[in-house]
This record gives C-alpha cells, sequence and structure tokens, in this order.
C-alpha cells in the first residue's frame, strides 16, 4: 500500500508522466475512510483512474495547483470536510484560532508551490481560504485552462442552489454559477463521479454530462428537459428580495431531497440557469462495505510528521462507520439535504474486518473509540416503505411524535457491538457518534439499553435534547420535553441496577429560531432544577442547506409558513446564552438584563427559585 500522489517525484517513481484526475482539497491528506477526498481518491484509484491530491495548496500561489502537472481528464475540487466559512468562523464571526484539519492544527500552513508545507505567499493566518471552493476553482482554471473543474464535497452539496450566507449576511446565488465550475456533485458523491469520470474517458465534453443523478449543471438558456420532469424554483433575482418567496423555494428543495420521489430543480438566476439532476440513489451495503475495505493507509501523509501529524485524526483513527444517512431530520442538521434520510449499512462481517486491522495498528491500545453513523443507533431503514421507496416528504419518522410505522430495532446493531468486543485486544468499544434516546425508548426490550450502559459507556453519555420548549423543540424536529426527562429517569435507574456511578451530560442550543428570552428562561429554570448546568452551550449557528438556517434569514417556518421569532442580534444572542449558564459569575449582569427586559424580576433574589441575587 501507499498513499495517494502528492508530488512529482512520486510520479516519476511510478513510471506515470501524467494523472487523470488531480484532488484539490482544503484539508490536509488523510488516508481514511472518514475523509472525503482520500475515499474518493481511493474509489477512482480502484477503478483504475491515475490519482494525485494537492491537500491545503496555497490559495494565493498558482504554482501550487501546478504541483503535479496538469490533468488529463479532470480536476476535482472540495473545500474539505468542512464549509469552509463554518471551519474558519465562529457561530459569532470570531475568527478561529486553530484548524484541526490542518498539519499540527496550525491554520497558517498550506502546501506551496514548491512542494513543500509552510506558510504561504501571503503569509495568511488562516490558510484555508474564505469561500475556498470558488477560490480553489478559479486557481485551478489559472493553473490549466481548459480542464475540466468539479466540484463536490459538503460546500458545494450545501450551497448548489440559492442559499443563506449567514457571514455575509445575504442570499448568495448557486456556487456552480460563482465558482464557474462545470459540474458539480451534491451528496454523497461516489456514483456521480464515477459516472464524470467515465463519460470524460470516453471523450465526451462536460457540457454533453446531463441526466448524471447526484450532479447539478449550469446553462445560458432555458434548459428543455421534457414535460413533467422538472421543478421550475422562483428565480434568484426574485428570492433575494422576498423572503417568503425563498422559504417556499427552500421547502420544495427539502421535498425533493429523497431519490425516490424527486425530480430535477431548475433556478435561473440573471439570465443563467442551475439544473440540479435528482439525488443519487444511496449505495447499498455491499458497495460501502466495497468503499470501506479499500487500501486507506489510516495515518496522516508523513510530510505532516514534523508538524506532529493532522488533529482531526485523532477523532477518527480508531472509530468505525457502520452507516450512511439519518432519518432523525433534525432541522438545524444538514444531513437531510446531503446524506439524505435513507439510512443503508455496512455488513456485520465487514466492519468486524475492519476492527481487527485496527487492533493490529501498533499504536492500538484496546479501545475501539466509536461505532456508528450520523446517528449511532439506527442501523437500518426507519419502516419497511422508507427502505422500498424512500422517506415521506411531508413528515418525520420521530418528531414531534414517532410515525406508527416506525419499526425500532436494536438487535443487529446489538450484535455488532457484542461480536466487536468479544474481538481479541479489545479491551473496550465506544459509542460517541450520538444516540437518539427517543428512538432508543420506543423499543419495548431495554436489553439494548443495559448493553449500551454496561459495556459502551465511558463515564459519562452525551446526549442532545436542545431545548425544552415545546414550540422550540417542534421547529427544531426534536421530541418534547417529556421524552428526554423518561430517559433521564431510566438512564439512572439502570445504572443503579447495574452498580454503576455514570453521568448524563445533555446539550443545548442557544438561540435557535423560536427561541427568544421567555423560552431562554424556560430553560434556564429547567436546568435550575435539575441542579445541571452546562459547562458548555452551543450558539445556534446558521449554516447553508438547513430548514432552521432558512427560518433564520427568513423569520418562518419554512414548511408550514408561519412566523418565527429569531434572535438575530448578538446582544439577544448573548442574553439566551448567559441565561443557559446563569450560575456563572461571569453572566450575572447579562442574566439580570435578560430577566429585567422579559418581566421576570421574580428571578432575582436570594429565593430557592432565584436565578441570581
Amino acid at each position: 500500500m501507499s498513499f495517494l500522489i502528492t508530488k512529482p517525484g512520486e510520479m516519476l517513481s511510478r513510471g506515470l508522466a501524467e494523472l487523470d484526475a488531480i484532488l484539490v482539497t482544503g484539508d490536509a491528506y488523510v488516508d481514511h475512510p472518514s475523509f472525503g477526498a482520500a475515499l474518493i481518491g481511493r474509489l477512482l484509484e480502484s477503478a483504475g483512474y491515475r490519482v494525485g491530491i494537492l491537500a491545503r495548496p496555497d490559495p494565493d500561489d498558482v504554482e501550487a495547483f501546478r504541483l503535479l502537472g496538469r490533468p488529463r481528464l479532470a480536476f476535482l475540487v472540495t473545500a474539505g470536510a468542512i464549509d469552509s466559512m463554518v471551519s474558519s468562523y465562529t457561530a459569532n464571526k470570531k475568527p478561529r484560532a486553530e484548524d484541526d484539519y490542518a498539519p499540527g492544527g496550525k491554520s497558517e500552513l498550506c502546501l506551496r508551490g514548491d512542494g513543500s508545507i509552510g506558510r504561504g505567499k501571503l503569509a495568511r493566518t488562516q490558510a484555508r481560504p474564505d469561500r475556498a471552493l470558488i477560490v480553489y476553482a478559479t486557481r485551478c482554471r489559472e493553473a490549466f485552462k481548459g480542464v475540466p473543474i468539479v466540484v463536490g464535497g459538503l460546500e458545494a452539496s450545501l450551497r448548489r442552489l440559492s442559499h443563506y450566507d449567514y457571514w455575509s449576511d445575504s442570499i448568495r446565488r448557486s456556487i456552480l454559477l460563482d465558482s464557474k465550475a462545470d459540474l458539480l456533485v451534491y451528496g454523497m458523491g461516489e456514483t456521480a463521479i464515477l459516472g464524470i469520470m467515465a463519460a470524460l474517458s470516453e471523450g465526451r465534453q462536460p457540457g454533453e454530462i446531463r441526466g448524471l443523478r447526484g450532479t447539478a449543471w449550469r446553462s445560458s438558456k432555458p434548459p428543455s428537459l421534457g414535460e413533467g420532469l422538472s421543478i421550475k424554483l422562483p428565480s434568484f433575482d426574485s428570492i433575494k428580495s422576498d423572503k417568503a418567496l425563498f422559504a417556499e423555494s427552500f421547502r420544495t428543495q427539502y421535498r425533493s431531497s429523497d431519490p425516490h420521489c424527486s425530480k430535477a430543480l431548475v433556478e435561473e438566476s440573471g439570465g443563467r440557469w442551475v439544473v440540479v439532476e435528482p439525488p443519487a440513489f444511496p449505495l447499498d451495503g455491499e458497495a460501502l462495505d466495497r468503499l470501506y475495505e479499500l487500501p486507506y493507509e489510516r495515518d496522516a501523509h508523513p510530510m505532516y510528521s514534523a508538524f506532529g501529524g493532522v488533529p482531526a485524526l485523532s477523532e477518527v483513527r480508531f472509530s468505525l462507520v457502520s452507516s450512511r444517512g439519518c432519518f432523525g431530520a433534525c432541522s438545524f442538521c444538514s444531513l437531510a439535504f446531503h446524506q439524505g434520510r435513507i439510512l443503508t449499512a455496512r455488513s456485520r462481517g465487514s466492519i468486524v474486518a475492519e476492527a481487527r486491522k485496527l487492533s493490529q495498528l501498533p499504536d492500538f491500545k484496546g479501545y475501539i473509540h466509536d461505532v456508528g453513523g450520523p446517528t449511532a443507533n439506527f442501523r437500518k431503514p426507519a419502516c419497511e416503505k422508507m427502505g422500498r421507496s424512500g422517506a415521506c416528504p411531508d413528515r418525520r419518522c420521530l418528531a414531534p411524535d414517532p410515525c406508527p410505522n416506525l419499526r425500532p430495532d436494536h438487535s443487529d446493531y446489538l450484535a455488532l457491538l457484542r461480536e466487536l468486543r468479544g474481538l481479541p485486544g479489545v479491551k473496550k468499544v465506544f459509542i460517541r457518534s450520538g444516540i437518539r434516546f427517543d428512538y432508543l425508548l420506543l423499543e419495548a426490550d431495554d436489553t439494548f439499553f443495559r448493553e449500551l450502559l454496561e459495556h459502551h459507556v465511558s463515564g459519562q453519555l452525551k446526549v442532545a435534547p436542545e431545548h425544552v420548549s415545546r414550540r422550540v423543540l417542534e421547529l427544531m424536529g426534536k421530541p418534547r420535553r417529556e421524552v428526554y426527562d423518561a430517559f433521564a429517569r431510566r438512564y439512572l435507574e439502570l445504572n443503579r441496577e447495574l452498580g454503576l456511578k455514570q453521568y448524563l451530560v445533555p446539550y443545548f442550543i442557544s438561540a435557535h429560531p423560536g427561541a427568544g428570552l421567555e423560552e431562554a428562561i424556560e430553560l434556564a429554570e429547567y436546568l435550575r432544577d435539575g441542579g445541571f448546568v452546562p459547562d458548555q452551550v452551543q450558539d445556534f449557528y446558521p449554516t447553508p442547506g438547513t430548514l432552521s438556517t432558512v427560518m433564520y434569514c427568513t423569520g418562518l417556518d419554512p414548511m408550514s409558513g408561519d412566523p418565527v421569532h429569531v434572535a438575530r442580534g448578538a446582544r439577544e444572542r448573548a442574553l439566551q446564552r448567559a441565561l443557559l449558564q446563569y450560575s456563572k459569575p461571569e453572566n450575572r449582569e447579562l442574566v439580570r438584563e435578560a430577566l429585567v427586559a422579559a418581566g421576570r424580576r421574580d428571578l432575582i433574589g436570594t429565593g430557592r427559585r432565584c436565578l441570581i441575587s
């Protein structure tokens, strides 16, 4: 085994005069299936293509993009595992000090034009540029004119049509137009990228590649797709000035995110058109197995050893991906718009074989850190219909109430965990990727719950009730407060029965659309009554491609059209966050201000129910 090609000398040593495709990514190169560039690179390599990777190239030096020469077929460009704006800025729009996807976590380091790692030409403090996909596509075009450019990854996927951009506080047009790329791949792009590469290999031009699921293309004239095969969305120019129309457009997009019931979406922008083909069907279990069994090095490239490697690897190095897709459909999560709601799972045999490989790594200490996916305890479709004909466009599977057709079943996941913890050399198998507690409670048999606590928790279990206000929870797509309370009680009972002392750590979001000071105070009182004040609070972060972000932008619930309160200013956001951590001395004046503004002076004083004195 060996890493993908990163330098000209490696091409020579392998007898290659040129590469078929060059992957350009905003992340440092880690050859592990949890990193999208490595996964796509290995997939193409397995299909016989010669692939190189330009990882985190200097955005200000076109020579960094010429390092591996002119690709025969295409540049494949991604901003990285995370949207570049989210990667570089906090929820309060402050620059992040570090980048876990950079060498040594040092955000200023990049790949320079001479092939070395260091600060770039302009010595940026953050080498990953803002809106990295647009910048990288532009540099690729400057480096080699006429080479097809295909953009993909999360940033491309969630910005494939007009979208709200929190950092500029504006609605921006499709990133396909701004990047001037030839094609865009969205979702989990394995099928689409193989189709594009096959078409290019046959000599077809990018403008001739049409009708391929999971892709988007642009046109200078109205596209003709056939009657009944597409949906015309409101134009970019119209939704810029009409928030209700933007909400309506997103509702249409959201309802078209399932491959079984979708049509092509067409959006006009200033005399140009973007056509988003229907989503690709998810890979089945066998295809997922093959993908994760490719010969990954499972390590950061040696060129980063002088910097201490790549921090993001530590979270996944000894973890196992068991599934894709999530029917949880939380409003603030982009998974429904990116991976989709249809769940597919790898076979137990494939996962166990991967675990055996992990146990042979020299730095394996006996601990598998995680076994899961977007939601760890989802291992099968929510119901028979989902497995056969996709997810319902008009309702969620779990919230606000579980669908009568839902079939909760942890048997396969439980069998997998038992097999993993019985492997030689494995001391403990943890679950860290998140448990959907409402789904867990729906299963009458609590065998999984017991074994979860007995074998797979490391002193504390982190779960995400997110809020307690009924209205806010409904907008979030989360279960009602009573469901979490029932879970917390049963968690305590089972730990007592098992003789264990393990804590439950709930996560909460402040300032989510629908939450005003009244709802924040309701949550603060709930925390007071439970004797728990969170160490950390997540401010709502409006990121592209989520229902919650459209609520934030428009002040409307896009699914119902109902008005929604939005905490827009930094002050109200700060007040809500302070209320959730009301006992911290540094928050006292903010909490007082919030309580006075809400007319809740009764919570100021020395009484048992008071939040502050």
